[in-house]
């Protein structure tokens, strides 16, 4: 293929030979699936301060337990979705579990969910980065929508370009991120255990200033739900089997742990040392700043480099995003649930349709919302949650049915293959248990950010399986039609009738006539009159070259083209008989050079647009090249 604007920005085209080379090992596995889930560290914590700041100052000794909790539902969440990884190593998550599990409109509540989350991950990541970013440099401010809307772009491109290349592009940033919380993390612990780590100093104003609500386990709880916001991210993994190197399950599974371990250590490490030091939740300063600049002592070197690494991490948070809804938009589309269009590889051998797609939403909600993390946030998580709760329902169905089956039985599903196991019961246990604290979490994310937006989502997931079951009946409808199973075959066309518009006669005229003999000798030419001198000359002309075919001319003294042909046709139509088919032949001039081709009419396509719904008519462009 020659060089052009789009082998520069996306790469030339592979082969699809090639797929199996494209695949991504544990280490850029990662890198591509966890920078969504670790990215959470950098605002889960606040969100959690942000709640119990409503109840004052004291009410912050309870940060640390409250991740404890979280980390524990974490270590469920992330255990079930292991389990899932080698159950179902096709991928899908909790769209393929629920769909083999608990049936369609289930699975189609979790798919719709799903969706929701990337898109509103990328919404949410890129307008995040955009305000550090603005924050360090206010004069921007204006521009904040611009900038979300060309960091999208920037991610999309990046990711047009193929799955193993985009994973290597954002490994860098990804590392650079977890590296330099680490070792945050570990000199802050290491300085809190030794007695020298000291306290905020010059705290900012804080989030809110005075206790406005009782500290009530209903709080306690509402805290919880914030800062479940944790493990959003954690099941992109499972959804993104396929791009792993085989073994695939085990390769999948191990990058599973290590994200699962380092969202951990990296969330507790910060609530630990954020209650340690009273950081507080503010507009002004975020719980990261804090906590960075009083183990370092100042805003120095590694100060910067950690809010650098933060900042970062929060615009390549998208990239997980971008790695999974075109996969989880193929699968559904495979299903017959989205347009099909969707499971088509793109030149780089990624779904380039589901990835421009998403850009094309993100960017959407960046402009509505002005980028503004506050007014996004509430949407966020509520999806994702009953995606979790759907997947372990999901799989807690799936060890009932495996442990009720003979030792020596084997059922073939969709998406896997079930076997008797004898731990059934305690793994049913541990996915149930799950279920019943995701949707717990779920519940009260939504009671408590219900007037703050998250109303929307209520709306937008149950509006979306709907649309997703009326695509699935359009395809089932159309098969049906299409089906040779039980049809029979057409009625053969008996006679052909060729209706041949002249607007003037010249050579492309005469290579249409000649084309139209071929088809049958039932010819008429038809002409829209709409200057009499012209349409004599025409007339005389055609006497000379038109064969002896017959020529109409159709009086327009309106100077109209389309409805006297049209009120034409509808005449043939009633006069048309059994079998007999009517085609319009339409002469096309073809400059060599397409800048050209906009001086000519394409009388084709806009008969193509009127005529599309009529039975038993073709129209046929006859193309004349010229130079």
């Amino acid at each position: 293929m020659p060089k052009s604007w789009r082998t520069f920005f996306i790469g030339r085209p592979l082969a699809t030979a090639d797929a199996p080379h494209q695949t991504i090992g544990k280490v850029v596995g990662l890198a591509v699936f966890a920078s969504d889930a670790l990215s959470s560290t950098a605002y889960a914590t606040q969100e959690i301060l942000m709640i119990l700041a409503l109840a004052g100052a004291g009410a912050f000794r309870f940060t640390f337990p409250i991740a404890l909790a979280i980390v524990a539902l974490m270590t469920i969440v992330a255990i079930s979705y292991e389990q899932t990884i080698h159950a179902y190593p096709g991928g899908g998550g909790a769209y393929i579990v629920a769909r083999d599990n608990l049936g369609e409109v289930p699975a189609q509540a979790a798919g719709a969910a799903l969706l929701t989350d990337y898109t509103l991950t990328v919404a949410v990541s890129i307008s995040s980065g955009v305000a550090q970013i603005v924050s360090a440099v206010p004069s921007l401010f204006p521009y904040r929508v611009w900038i979300a809307a060309g960091l999208v772009l920037f991610v999309m491109v990046i990711n047009l370009r193929g799955v193993k290349e985009s994973g290597v592009t954002f490994a860098i940033p990804t590392y650079f991120f977890v590296i330099t919380m680490l070792l945050t993390v570990s000199v802050g612990l290491f300085k809190a255990l030794t007695g020298q780590l000291g306290t905020v100093v010059n705290p900012p104003e804080m989030h809110v200033g005075t206790a406005v609500a009782a500290l009530s386990p209903f709080l306690i709880l509402h805290a919880f739900s914030s800062g479940t916001s944790a493990l959003t991210g954690i099941e992109a993994i499972s959804n993104g089997i396929t791009a792993f190197k085989e073994p695939r399950s085990r390769n999948a599974g191990i990058t599973l742990v290590w994200m699962a371990a380092l969202l951990g250590v990296l969330f507790l490490g910060v609530s630990y040392i954020a209650q340690h030091v009273g950081a507080v939740p503010s507009e002004t300063e975020t719980v990261i700043s804090q906590l960075t600049r009083t183990i370092y002592g100042s805003q120095g070197l590694f100060y910067f480099l950690v809010m650098a690494g933060t900042s970062v991490i929060l615009v390549m948070a998208a990239n997980t995003a971008f790695a999974d809804f075109p996969r989880l938009g193929a699968l559904q589309a495979g299903d017959g649930f989205l347009p099909r269009q969707l499971t088509y590889r793109g030149s780089r051998l990624v779904f380039s349709r589901g990835i421009m797609s998403l850009a094309a939403i993100a960017i959407t909600l960046i402009v509505l919302f002005q980028a503004s993390v506050t007014r996004l946030i509430p949407l966020y998580a509520i999806g994702v949650f009953l995606s979790f709760t759907l997947s372990q329902s999901g799989m807690a169905h799936r060890w009932w049915k495996v442990g009720h089956l003979k030792k020596d039985e084997t059922v073939v599903e969709p998406g896997s293959t079930l076997r008797y196991e004898k731990n059934w019961m305690v793994k049913m246990f541990i996915n149930g248990f799950g279920a019943v604290c995701t949707f717990v979490v779920m519940i009260v994310f939504a009671v408590t950010k219900f007037h703050e937006g998250a109303w929307v989502v209520t709306i937008i997931i149950p509006f979306l399986v709907i649309v997703f079951l009326t695509i699935h009946r359009h395809y089932k409808g159309l098969a049906r039609q299409l089906s040779l199973e039980h049809g029979t075959s057409p009625n053969g066309i008996k006679r052909n009738r060729v209706v041949l518009l002249v607007g003037g006669v010249h050579q492309g005229t005469l290579a249409a006539l000649r084309y139209a003999r071929n088809l049958t000798d039932d010819i008429t030419a038809v002409h829209i009159a709409t200057d009499p001198v012209e349409a004599e000359k025409i007339r005389a002309k055609w006497e000379v070259w038109g064969e002896g075919a017959r020529l109409i001319i159709l009086e327009s003294p309106f100077r109209l083209f389309m409805e006297p042909l049209l009120d034409y046709l509808a005449k043939l139509e009633k006069l048309r008989k059994p079998g007999q088919l009517i085609t319009i032949v339409v002469p096309q001039f073809v400059p060599k050079k397409p800048i050209f081709r906009l001086l000519h009419s394409r009388t084709a396509e806009m008969l193509r647009k009127v005529l599309l719904n009529q039975e038993d008519m073709v129209i046929i462009e006859v193309p004349y090249q010229v130079e």
